[in-house]
């Protein structure tokens, strides 16, 4: 459902946030009149929209629809050339990239499609990398449950070169899981899987979801993946058409 919004709400942030709350009761994510200029070009147009706590997402449409400036939008991984994107309850529009790294950190996990493994560190090292960012003393035991729960326990000192593309993206969803995210962001997750391959991390992603109660926002090409979803959000050249 697209939210459609008076200029006043917009001021104010999410739906259903009151004056000096830092997070919303049940809106996880929300944009405000996101658009995006390249120069001349426009890539993205007025996106109103809110994604409730605790449910699944997808963002579909057709290659160049806008789908991954989005996300990049609601993740803070960039700017929005004018409007506002909301996560956890911060406005992300009005921080530098220190303070939107500050809330992807505490909040925010993600599986890409290339997987973003690092070469040189074993499949329990990616997983550990980002608990010990933090210093957490625990991030040894946390990456070997955390690889066990996606089926690796016998894989932990394979590095990224002695695996499949299956094997990578369950290391890559393992890294995601292993902080406890509020929110995942999952960015065609299986688009370099075979089909056997990509339902199988589909199904282990679904199934990690559910158990942890994360926010899940998957963008995907796959219709059928989409349809999964508890809603879907589809753009077109930039503008959602649903």
């Amino acid at each position: 459902m697209l939210v459609t919004v008076s200029r006043e709400s917009r001021a104010s942030g999410p739906k259903g946030m009151e004056e000096g709350m830092t997070e919303p009761p049940e809106i996880k994510v929300s944009a405000r009149a996101l658009s995006v200029y390249y120069g001349d070009k426009q890539a993205l147009f007025d996106v109103d929209l809110d994604m409730p706590r605790h449910r699944v997402t997808a963002l579909i449409g057709p290659s160049g629809a806008g789908k991954t400036t989005l996300l990049a939008l609601l993740a803070g991984l960039d700017r929005p050339s004018t409007g506002e994107a909301w996560l956890c309850g911060e406005n992300l529009t009005v921080m530098d990239e220190d303070g939107r790294a500050r809330v992807r950190g505490d909040h925010v996990g993600f599986v890409f499609q290339s997987f973003h493994l690092v070469p040189s560190l074993t499949a329990l090292e990616n997983v550990m990398l980002p608990l010990e960012l933090t210093g957490d003393k625990g991030a040894a035991t946390k990456a070997r449950e955390a690889l066990t729960s996606v089926g690796l326990a016998e894989r932990t000192t394979h590095y990224p070169k002695q695996l499949s593309g299956g094997e990578k993206q369950r290391v890559a969803i393992a890294r995601a899981f292993v902080t406890q995210p509020d929110i995942l962001f999952a960015d065609e997750p299986t688009g370099n899987l075979d089909s056997s391959s990509g339902d199988r991390v589909a199904n282990l992603l679904f199934d990690l979801n559910r158990q942890s109660n994360t926010t899940l926002v998957l963008v995907t090409h796959d219709r059928q993946l989409a349809e999964r979803c508890d809603r879907i959000i589809e753009l077109e050249a930039g503008k959602l058409v649903r």
